[in-house]
């Protein structure tokens, strides 16, 4: 099973929050998932982020890719390099 962290939006029309979820390849963008690792909302000043670090790092050493935004999310976190210092 292929397994992957992605975005799953949320919230009204032109108003989206995402939330971070580990999710199994095949499902749909906003179906079902395994986990929920965080929360992003782009529309806040600044921009609010809030990640469970150890659940992250423990699905990202378990095999899960992240999808390219979120990989820049997990970066711009710092949860990235504490994933490399970790292996």
């Amino acid at each position: 099973m292929a397994v992957k962290i992605r975005l799953k939006r949320m919230g009204a029309k032109r108003n989206p929050f995402y939330r971070l979820v580990v999710a199994d390849s095949r499902s749909p963008r906003d179906g079902r998932f395994i986990e929920e690792v965080g929360f992003y909302n782009p529309t806040t000043e600044p921009e609010t982020v809030k990640i469970n670090e150890e659940s992250a790092i423990e699905w990202l050493s378990k095999g899960a890719q992240p999808s390219d935004t979120v990989k820049n999310i997990f970066k711009r976190e710092g949860i990235m390099k504490k994933f490399a210092e970790k292996n």
